[in-house]
């Protein structure tokens, strides 16, 4: 479809001797062989009728497929005029004239002293709003940079102001170094380019953070004198400047103390500086709650003035940096709105509090659980990366001071008591966010392949060497069960992730929670039984030592073994995806579960490609499709097997799960969702014994709401 006001011919229009097939879609000749530029002839065809029309036989959701314009060339496309994938078209729909930061100052538009309270306050909150959107991904130019008065802070004289604008350069300079040596981002998390923007480098940043705490006192001093004295009436201009005075201080203080706790991990001493990094972020934390009830009071963007969903208020220009973006068609950026960013700030808050107490996780196993609980709530790049830079700073010793061979020795140590392994991949996975992470279980399950192959060596080894000083004692299977129960670790993580990335289909449910229930869980609860051994034939040792060395029976506690929560965990979540599997079975027996077409799908095309990593490992060997077949086939039930059968099933197996989950003490809050979830589809498989719904249609939901990965199935 061509616009007559974009394209111009230079001479009238002459008919062509071609074909229709060969207009096509609007196809024009530009030149002729032979002829000069001042020959050039268009010829433009009108094909909006035709399109319209031909668009009319689709149904809605339907695509058009090319075998010359497939995903590729679709996701490389920029759609013509569209501001939201053609970054030609947003300058243009600016009625202004885009000015900089020392062009607006000429103007007029932008003031650099004398700034009243609201301007104050709609200037840092609509900053913040923007520091929000660049850590949610978005370029820093789209972003940070459409506020002018960052792009030279040295000639701003209100010293709130510049004491703020020199805290987001700096801000924005350590969240970069932070989230670049952490190394756990992906392009779509984080995008570090400064454009050539200064980030304040020639100011320290003691510096900065004093020129913060001098701002605050200077308006400490303004509430103070505004303040409400005992038997004084006062108007409400004085009470409006005096909150105002408030707001600004709170706002000044909550940037000082985020500062401090980001400059606090800069500290070799990781542990005192995490004490250090808490009580600024408890402290800036209760100031947010002051900040969002105060928002009001700054000043707003006109609802008229907004350009691609960026506020234009004074010193803020969204187009500023619009032809620094590069050639390719940038990505849409919205920014949050400042109600929404105090919000993620306070959530922020709530998970750099959090990621502190890794420092008393002392044992591998221990820190290791603490990465794949916090990684299950979606935390943000920034809180992901802290907890790296906490856990395992940059001279890659734990906590800054214990050598990560002497840290990961005790961790074997304490799980089945052999020599000394290496292993830090994976703390940095769960660094990852969650997509990616199945990514790089994938690719880590062949260096754990490998790293089982290197552990049997050793074991041998040692089993040679040690067999002749304590031939009654077994010492194979040491390395191999400590890196078997990693490998199986990843395993059942990456299965489990299909559910939380919702990859799967409920058709697939039935082999999936099949491959956990009978084949890793299975595994998993083998190997730490077989840890537990090794820790008790080991305890029984030392004690026939000590017993040998002195006649006088000492009373000594019994050590405390992590194995028998993670044991019940296991057996738990094993009946919990038996249960599940017979529930599918069964709702696909009673036809409860929509199936696609078997013309256009293959059950063991992905079968295989959901398991396809897991041929990569030979401990535990991967289960083929042929053998799950035969391994579940209902041909050998006589009588054939019915729908209520698996039914019941589910309820046994529902309800020995809960059982064993309410057994665990102190359960956490997954437990406790874990046990909602049995409870209630252990109600559900109970209705359907009784025959419940029998004669509906309707096939079989699944609600993920509880819970990201073991759904409450409902009947309709």
């Amino acid at each position: 479809m061509a616009d007559p006001q974009l394209e111009k011919p230079k001479q009238p229009r002459k008919n062509m001797d071609l074909s229709e097939d060969d207009l096509g879609w609007g196809q024009g000749e530009f030149s002729n062989p032979g002829s000069s530029p001042d020959t050039i002839q268009y010829d433009w065809q009108d094909i909006t009728e035709d399109f319209i029309k031909s668009t009319e036989e689709l149904k809605l959701g339907e695509l058009l497929h090319d075998s010359d314009f497939g995903l590729f060339e679709a996701m490389s496309a920029i759609e013509m005029m569209d501001p939201k994938m053609d970054a030609g078209m947003v300058c243009n729909q600016a009625n202004r004239k885009v000015l900089n930061f020392e062009q607006s100052i000429k103007a007029g538009t932008v003031k650099i002293k004398d700034l009243t309270p609201p301007q104050i306050i709609g200037i840092i909150d609509a900053t913040l709003a923007c520091l929000v959107t660049w850590l949610e991904g978005h370029s820093l130019a789209q972003t940070i940079f459409t506020n002018l008065y960052l792009h030279n802070p040295d000639i701003i004289e209100d010293r709130c102001i510049k004491s703020f604008s020199l805290f987001i350069l700096k801000v924005v300079d350590m969240v970069r170094e932070k989230v670049n040596r952490a190394s756990v981002f992906e392009e779509e998390d984080f995008q570090p380019m400064t454009y050539g923007f200064k980030l304040a480098n020639h100011l320290s940043d003691m510096r900065v953070g004093g020129m913060l705490r001098e701002v605050e006192e200077e308006y400490l001093k303004k509430i103070k004198s505004t303040r409400l004295r005992q038997g004084e009436d006062r108007d409400e201009s004085t009470e409006l400047q005096h909150q105002q005075f408030i707001a600004v201080q709170s706002r000044i203080k909550f940037c000082r103390m985020f500062y401090g706790a980001l400059m606090a991990f800069n500290k070799k001493e990781v542990r005192q500086g995490s004490v250090e990094a808490r009580r600024c972020v408890q402290q800036g934390d209760h100031l947010l709650a002051g900040i969002q009830s105060s928002i009001k009071y700054g000043i707003q963007s006109p609802t008229d003035a907004s350009v691609n969903d960026h506020s234009v208020i004074m010193g803020f220009e969204p187009l500023v940096n619009q032809r620094l973006l590069p050639p390719t068609f940038p990505r849409y950026c919205k920014i949050v709105s400042r109600e929404e960013a105090v919000q993620y700030l306070s959530k922020l808050m709530s998970r750099l509090n959090r990621i502190f107490d890794i420092v008393e996780c002392t044992n591998l196993h221990v820190a290791f659980d603490f990465f794949i609980e916090f990684s299950k709530q979606s935390p943000c790049v920034l809180s992901r990366s802290l907890l790296q830079m906490i856990f395992l700073p940059q001279n890659k010793k734990i906590f800054g001071s214990e050598l990560i061979q002497d840290f990961i020795r005790e961790g074997i140590r304490m799980f089945l008591c052999p020599p000394v392994l290496p292993i830090c991949a994976l703390y940095q996975i769960h660094g990852h966010n969650r997509a990616r992470q199945r990514d790089k279980l994938a690719h880590i399950l062949e260096e754990l392949a490998n790293l089982q192959d290197e552990a049997d060596k050793v074991d041998a080894a040692l089993h040679t060497l040690l067999i002749k000083q304590e031939p009654q004692r077994q010492h194979l299977a040491c390395f191999g069960s400590f890196v078997l129960y990693h490998t199986l670790h990843v395993m059942i993580l990456y299965t489990l992730s299909g559910f939380e990335l919702e990859l799967y289909a409920p058709h697939e449910y039935h082999y999936v929670f099949w491959y956990l229930c009978e084949f890793l869980y299975g595994w998993l609860i083998s190997t730490l039984t077989r840890a537990e051994g090794f820790l008790l034939e080991q305890d029984s040792i030392s004690e026939q030592l000590q017993k040998g060395r002195s006649s006088k029976k000492k009373s000594k506690k019994k050590k405390q073994r992590p194995h028998d929560r993670e044991i019940a965990t296991a057996q738990a979540l094993q009946n919990f995806c038996n249960g599940f599997y017979k529930a599918m079975v069964g709702l696909s027996l009673a036809d409860k579960i929509r199936k696609p077409n078997s013309e256009c799908d293959n059950e063991q095309v992905r079968y295989e490609h959901r398991f396809a990593p897991f041929g990569n490992v030979l401990t535990p060997p991967p289960v083929q499709y042929q053998q799950f077949m035969e391994m579940t086939s209902l041909s050998k039930y006589n009588p054939p097997l019915r729908p209520i059968d698996f039914y019941i099933s589910s309820c046994k197996y529902f309800q020995q799960a809960k059982g064993i989950f309410e057994s665990i003490p102190n359960p956490s809050e997954e437990v406790l969702n874990l046990i909602k979830v049995a409870k209630t589809n252990f109600v559900v498989m109970k209705l359907l014994v009784g025959g419940h719904k029998m004669d509906s249609s309707e096939a079989a939901c699944f609600d993920f709401t509880i819970h990201k990965v073991f759904p409450i199935i409902k009947i309709n």
